[in-house]
């Protein structure tokens, strides 16, 4: 079986398809810095020199070329930087997490992590001030402490539905051009890149719940579309669930694997206190549960031998 999972990855890892999944990164990325300015740019070059920098010496110790997946990890991590996080934390995330979950485990299609999300998540829980307090407001400019979703979770949502999907708000650098997210994820889709279950499966449990949930426990549950549209709830069903290597390899496995982060990030949206947004945390435990998801299916191959 696990033959056959590597086999899959280095199927759905081509050059091909990691290099037009890169360049829809640097399109959200140029996005970014439309939207919150050009320290964007600044913020992605650090996460890419800290991270290439650890990628490099892993391949110079192994006596291996760096593979062709480099640029995704920090563009990932960048993209779910607040806009004025501060460039040290940006090299402290970025090196850690391609260190221990992508090049200690191997480098590319060996990780069981995402390691662009457990960079942040180390920097987010050794940074809160940074990473959880401090929004850039791009209309205005000025730096508040709310974000849509923190809005939507206080029933005091101060955006209309396409403010939310145009992109003129707060939040991290590439989550908020939502209507980009959609249309490049459907054409990740549509080019067979990424997986159409596990997006399907994450937004739709997302919506059933909370249209679901509005009818049983109002005070809990808030509208379905508007939670599709605040948090990083889209960027990452797209960008960051669909990753091949740290997700389930068959069919309803990945729609099963996409309804439990969905499920995860509504009982964290539900009551986290100082973590409000719960994509990073649903999908890495998500992650962890992958294998075991897997084991579920059968390898008619092996029965044959059998």
């Amino acid at each position: 079986m696990e033959t056959a999972k590597a086999s899959s990855h280095l199927d759905v890892l081509s050059k091909r398809n990691l290099g037009i999944y890169t360049g829809f990164l640097l399109i959200l990325l140029v996005a970014s810095s439309i939207i919150f300015g050009l320290y964007a740019l600044l913020i992605a070059l650090v996460a890419i020199l800290g991270s290439a920098s650890v990628e490099f010496v892993f391949a110079k110790v192994r006596k291996k070329s760096l593979d062709y997946s480099l640029l995704i990890t920090p563009l990932i991590f960048a993209l779910i930087m607040p806009p004025t996080v501060p460039l040290w934390i940006v090299i402290i995330g970025s090196v850690f997490g391609t260190f221990f979950a992508k090049s200690l485990f191997g480098g590319l299609g060996k990780n069981v992590f995402n390691p662009a999300l457990v960079g942040y998540i180390f920097v987010s829980i050794s940074f809160p001030r940074y990473l959880n307090t401090q929004w850039l407001n791009p209309q205005t400019d000025v730096i508040a402490s709310t974000t849509p979703l923190i809005q939507l979770n206080n029933n005091a949502l101060a955006y209309n539905l396409w403010e939310l999907l145009v992109g003129n708000v707060p939040g991290t650098l590439g989550e908020t051009f939502r209507l980009g997210i959609l249309v490049l994820g459907i054409a990740l889709v549509v080019l067979k890149i990424i997986d159409w279950r596990i997006p399907l499966g994450m937004l739709g449990s997302v919506f059933v719940i909370n249209w679901l949930g509005g009818y049983l426990f109002p005070d809990l549950f808030r509208d379905p579309v508007a939670s599709l549209l605040v948090g990083s709830v889209l960027f990452g069903a797209f960008f960051v669930a669909t990753d091949p290597v740290t997700a389930p390899t068959f069919g309803w496995g990945r729609l099963i694997y996409g309804i439990g982060i969905g499920a995860i990030i509504m009982v964290i949206r539900a009551d986290a206190g100082a973590y409000p947004e719960g994509t990073a945390f649903a999908i890495v435990i998500m992650n962890a549960i992958a294998p075991l998801i897997d084991s579920y299916k059968k390898e008619p191959s092996l029965e044959v031998a059998a």
